[in-house]
């Protein structure tokens, strides 16, 4: 029997090329990338796991190179495990001076949100809400989460999700924090409790949105300072309902979304058409400089409603909307 052939691209082909879009200006003129939901810790422990020995030692090293010469302002990594993983802080206190913030992230600003997962939501108790509460007074905190239901794999029961969603809920809106949401099969119930929890005028980030059209279009009626998450999901064959709200929202002339990753998942499908020399495989990871391949692909579906829309009014508007939502 013949050798396996392996599928993954070499470590060098996570170092992107610039979007086409972009390499006739010079790096000045690209609008910022600002990432609202990436998992960095899970990011680096997938690069690790693929490839060994890698070129990148630490999480630092890892963020400085393949991030160099893309212009990433920003990005909110997320912390959403019970219990809460302790790595939070060093990674967070790194990023306290503008010192530290060039010298370890390569300037680059580095915020983070802490919740539990739905699908973790049965390790939720009272020493991990006291340890989330502490983290919420760190000054790189913008938010509480991701927090939410997932009825799609239902890994903590329906009845615990909905306890402990409505518990962070009360904590954060407490807080004053920012909510940053996952919701998934689950909008009935993630509509009523989000209405019955939290005042209208607070601000809410639904992440790596999926579901209806009409729920989006519920949401964003009644929430004026809810922002639609936009991951590369929205490349996907299988995904119709995240390019549906997108066209909704151009018609009506506003694109209130944020871009995120939620890497090291969501690769953006069409980001292959620049990666020629990995045709046939796919890469192991995604991360925040893949961004402006997604904003590609929604300014290409919000023209398909009549707009006027390229990569870089995307970027443009969803930093604006990043600002607004996290303050960042």
């Amino acid at each position: 029997m013949g050798k396996k052939k392996n599928s993954t691209p070499g470590e060098e082909h996570l170092l992107l090329p610039v979007h086409p879009s972009r390499i006739e200006r010079p790096e000045t003129e690209h609008e910022p990338t600002v990432d609202t939901h990436t998992h960095l810790l899970s990011t680096f422990s997938a690069y690790q796991s693929t490839y060994k020995p890698g070129k990148h030692p630490t999480i630092w090293d890892f963020v400085r190179n393949m991030y160099h010469g893309r212009r990433v302002e920003a990005i909110v990594d997320v912390w959403c495990e019970g219990p809460v993983v302790k790595q939070w802080k060093e990674l967070a206190d790194s990023a306290l001076t503008a010192e530290q913030r060039e010298k370890d992230w390569g300037g680059m600003e580095y915020w983070f949100v802490m919740g539990v997962h739905p699908h973790e939501a049965k390790n939720y108790n009272d020493a991990v809400e006291q340890d989330i509460l502490e983290a919420m007074k760190h000054p790189r905190c913008v938010g509480w989460g991701e927090m939410g239901l997932d009825y799609h794999y239902d890994n903590s029961p329906r009845e615990i999700q909905q306890e402990v969603f409505t518990r962070q809920l009360r904590q954060a809106v407490k807080l004053g924090k920012p909510l940053t949401i996952h919701t998934r099969e689950a909008e009935e119930d993630t509509e009523r409790i989000l209405k019955a929890e939290v005042p209208k005028d607070h601000r809410i980030h639904i992440h790596c949105f999926t579901d209806s059209p009409e729920w989006a279009a519920r949401m964003l009626e009644h929430f004026p300072n809810l922002f639609i998450g936009i991951t590369g999901v929205i490349t996907y064959s299988s995904n119709l309902n995240t390019a549906a709200v997108i066209r909704e929202m151009a018609r009506a002339g506003a694109l209130r979304i944020v871009l995120e990753t939620d890497a090291p998942f969501m690769v953006p499908g069409n980001i292959y058409g620049a990666l020629p020399e990995v045709k046939g495989k796919r890469l192991p990871l995604c991360h925040t400089a893949m961004l402006p391949w997604t904003a590609e692909f929604v300014a290409r579906v919000a023209n398909e409603a009549g707009g006027e829309w390229d990569v870089e009014s995307v970027m443009r508007v969803a930093r604006e909307n990043a600002r607004k939502m996290y303050g960042i």
